[in-house]
């Protein structure tokens, strides 16, 4: 996998200067509260007040009052107003459920107090808070994900570790921008040169000092860097009795701490913390692969591709009027390529080249713009003017409802590989091909033909061990955004 340089100042994004003695870096926006709390009251109440009034429905003002106040109670329950979660990227997913909570309370408190307003109505007007709260966090998460960019609202972080496994977390951190963590300083456990240029404010021996002189030196360390949170890479060196007088100190000094257990791209939903005879064990759930879920997929996949062929059989015929005037040859293209377990099967799309585009590739080989086994050029002169339009809409991919139809696809999975690119792959870029290649996935909404190799491969990877029913509506939701964006298709 790719290797990340960590510049000298150790984190890739614009860090604060070392030293600075102000903690604001870890503040969000003051805004965020108040615009979540506004826009949920607001959300909810207003437009249940307009329609129950133009319905004739009963007691307008005291439903309006009601709703606002149940779906501020219900997203108060559920968390969504800490400064932890204000920002923070949630999918629709939470929203909604969140969302049918409120459907639920509201009905046993219709039924409690016999209200009589029509149910159909009711519905209707409170569709407007779930849309309205999405927006909003959808607001707030760009705006936080710019601010981080920047260095703004993040956590100071310093990182205590045996060199080798302190220069990984580092260089992890350092090669992206999607959390909140910036290095600010590293403590080595041991001998060993670090290379990363991050500051170095203190060195814990090889093996444990006698006294609180380390935990000293940690809160030393913590002072001098004005770290918030102090993150360990556990080793040999590091562990037991050793770590724990460590944590012992930070956390009587009001410090957290957190653990770098040593997974990558393991979605939270597969952790759990058990105890086992006093030592605190993570436990890794495997990849869905049997049960209800992959049968949901497989419905959703064939509902999904029967309905889009029938409804979009209109544009399938527009189209292929389109191509077959915009240049000569067949309106469709097919293309061999590697499916579920490394079986072949033929691919179907609108024709966005020249006839003979095979052909000419083999020529423009040396103007590959992609860093991996994947051939991309960004003004390619095979691509038809009718073309760059179907690729930019991504309507050339339609014809793939037959492949996912038939079974060969899903709607949602990792890029179906040519079989030249496959005869390349080494033993982990194979793992991708452990599920059904996708319509869209993680790439189509991360940039697509903009990715390099090591981020393509990266993004399947954590598709395919993080897969879930429930992963895949959400990814189709934020496939129609990617597509209006256009970001990377070419």
């Amino acid at each position: 996998m790719r290797h990340v340089h960590v510049p000298a100042a150790g984190v890739a994004r614009s860090a604060p200067a070392y030293g600075h003695s102000s903690r604001s870096f870890g503040v969000k926006a003051r805004w965020y509260l108040p615009a979540a709390l506004a826009t949920d009251l607001l959300g909810a109440g207003v437009p249940v007040g307009l329609v129950f009034t133009q319905a004739d429905q009963p007691y307008p003002v005291g439903c309006a009052i009601g709703a606002a106040v149940v779906w501020t109670g219900v997203q108060a329950l559920r968390r969504r107003y800490t400064g932890r979660a204000l920002g923070e990227s949630r999918g629709v997913l939470p929203v909604l459920h969140d969302w049918l909570i409120l459907i639920g309370v509201l009905a046993v408190a219709r039924a409690a107090t016999g209200e009589s307003s029509d149910p159909l109505t009711s519905l209707c007007a409170l569709v407007p808070a779930l849309l309205f709260t999405i927006a909003c966090h959808k607001l707030t998460y760009r705006h936080l994900a710019a601010a981080r960019r920047e260095a703004q609202a993040v956590s100071r972080v310093l990182v205590i570790g045996e060199p080798e496994a302190a220069e990984s977390v580092i260089g992890h951190l350092a090669g992206r921008t999607d959390h909140p963590y910036v290095v600010v300083g590293v403590v080595p456990v041991g001998t060993g040169r670090l290379t990363s240029g991050v500051p170095e404010p203190a060195r814990l021996g090889p093996e444990p000092a006698e006294g609180l002189s380390e935990a000293d030196a940690v809160l030393a360390a913590v002072r001098d860097q004005h770290a918030d949170l102090v993150l360990v890479a556990p080793g040999a060196r590091l562990a037991g009795e050793r770590l724990r007088r460590i944590a012992w100190a930070l956390h009587d000094a009001g410090l957290e701490l957190a653990v770098f257990p040593g997974l990558v791209e393991i979605s939270p939903k597969r952790l759990e913390t058990l105890s086992a005879g006093g030592l605190a064990v993570l436990r890794v759930a495997p990849p869905v692969r049997r049960g209800v879920q992959p049968v949901l997929k497989s419905a959703l996949d064939r509902a999904g591709a029967g309905l889009g062929l029938l409804v979009l059989a209109p544009v399938f015929l527009g189209l292929v009027a389109a191509i077959r005037l915009g240049s000569a040859g067949p309106a469709f293209y097919t293309q061999r390529r590697i499916g579920r377990d490394g079986e072949p099967f033929t691919m179907w799309k609108f024709r966005t080249m020249v006839v003979d585009a095979d052909r000419l590739k083999a020529e423009l080989s040396g103007s590959n713009e992609n860093d991996g086994h994947m051939f991309k050029m960004r003004r390619d002169p095979r691509v038809t003017r009718v073309g760059r339009l179907l690729r930019r809409t991504s309507l050339d991919e339609l014809p793939q409802l037959f492949n996912v139809l038939t079974g060969q696809m899903s709607l949602v999975g990792p890029r179906p590989p040519l079989p030249e690119e496959v005869a390349e792959y080494d033993e982990v870029e194979l793992r991708r091909l452990t599920v059904r290649p996708g319509m869209t996935g993680l790439w189509q909404i991360s940039g697509r033909s903009d990715l390099s190799w090591d981020e393509t491969i990266a993004l399947d990877l954590q598709y395919v061990d993080n897969w879930s029913f429930t992963s895949d509506v959400d990814l189709v939701a934020r496939t129609f955004r990617a597509v209006v964006d256009g970001r990377g298709a070419y």
